[in-house]
């Protein structure tokens, strides 16, 4: 896995932080969804500025012991496709790390 963004916790219960690859840097928040109408809704929308850049879903990981993580997907007009990538928090809740992995071909 690649880290490819570094987050720090907002008074508003969301992140922000910036996003880095060798082809994007820019600032970007992960905002509380307040108006969830489902289960399925995501529990944040992220931004870059003003635009919806994508949404993120709280997701538990398999392993042992379990960790809480967030989900996120990435999307902007430019890509090929969207980029998922999972937002850990460090022990203490302040701090986050966005790191992704490129899937393997046939999954």
């Amino acid at each position: 896995m690649s880290q490819i963004g570094s987050f720090t916790a907002t008074k508003d219960g969301g992140w922000s932080g910036t996003v880095h690859t060798l082809t994007i840097e820019t600032k970007v928040r992960l905002v509380p969804n307040d108006n969830r109408e489902s289960d399925q809704a995501p529990a944040f929308r992220v931004f870059a500025g003003k635009s919806e850049i994508g949404a993120a879903w709280p997701q538990r990981s398999g392993g042992e012991p379990p960790k809480e993580y967030l989900s996120v997907r990435l999307d902007d007009p430019s890509w090929l496709e969207p980029v998922t990538a999972a937002l850990f928090t460090d022990t203490e809740g302040k701090e986050a790390k966005l790191v992704w992995s490129r899937r393997r071909s046939g999954t």
